[in-house]
C-alpha cells in the first residue's frame, strides 16, 4: 500500500509541512507587501508617508514603522530611526483623535 502524502496547507496560513515544495519564507501575497527603505533620511520620510496613506489597519501601520525604526537603529542610522518614531507618534495621535 503506497504512503499517502499530506497536502500542503492553504496559502496564507503561514504553515509549511516538512518536505513541502513551498518555501518557508515565500511572500504568498506580494501585492500586499509594503517595501521599507531607509538608506537616506529622504527614503525614510517617503516610507513613512507611504505607510500613512495605505489602506491597512492601524496596528499593521505601527508594525511596519516599528520594523523600519528597529532596522534603522541596528544599521546605525539614528536619524532614520527618529523619523520612523515620529511617524508612529503621528499615526497614534490621529488614531486616538478618531476615538
Amino acid at each position: 500500500m503506497p504512503i499517502k502524502k499530506k497536502a500542503d496547507p492553504k496559502k496564507g496560513t503561514g504553515k509549511k509541512p516538512k518536505g513541502s515544495g513551498r518555501r518557508l519564507y515565500t511572500d504568498e501575497n506580494p501585492k500586499d507587501t509594503v517595501s521599507i527603505k531607509f538608506k537616506t533620511p529622504a527614503d525614510a520620510r517617503a516610507t513613512v508617508a507611504k505607510v500613512k496613506k495605505i489602506r491597512k489597519p492601524y496596528a499593521r501601520k505601527i508594525q511596519i514603522l516599528t520594523v523600519l525604526e528597529q532596522r534603522a537603529k541596528v544599521a546605525g542610522k539614528p536619524q532614520q530611526a527618529a523619523i520612523a518614531k515620529r511617524g508612529k507618534e503621528a499615526i497614534r495621535r490621529k488614531h486616538k483623535a478618531k476615538k
